[in-house]
């Protein structure tokens, strides 16, 4: 049985085999970089929407102020030149 010739499929399966358990560990690693990746993202999204929500405040804050100073300058009767 030493003598019999090898299954010619076998012999360029084999190496093609363990190049695809070295994709896969490949792939989980693409994976698991992609979710925190992901991760980050949602951070970075969270901290922007937290920026905009203070940018809104201190524009209400501003308009506040402006007919504050507003009502000042009618009741002092100053206007502008």
């Amino acid at each position: 049985m030493a003598d019999e010739p090898e299954n010619l499929t076998l012999v360029f399966l084999r190496p093609l085999d363990g190049k695809m358990d070295r994709l896969g560990e490949d792939m989980r690693d693409v994976k698991q970089r992609l979710t925190a990746v992901e991760e980050r993202l949602a951070g970075v999204e969270k901290s922007v929407a937290m920026v905009h929500g203070d940018f809104a405040g201190q524009s209400r804050r501003i308009d506040r102020l402006e007919s504050r100073l507003e009502r000042i300058e009618q009741r002092l009767e100053l206007r502008d030149a």
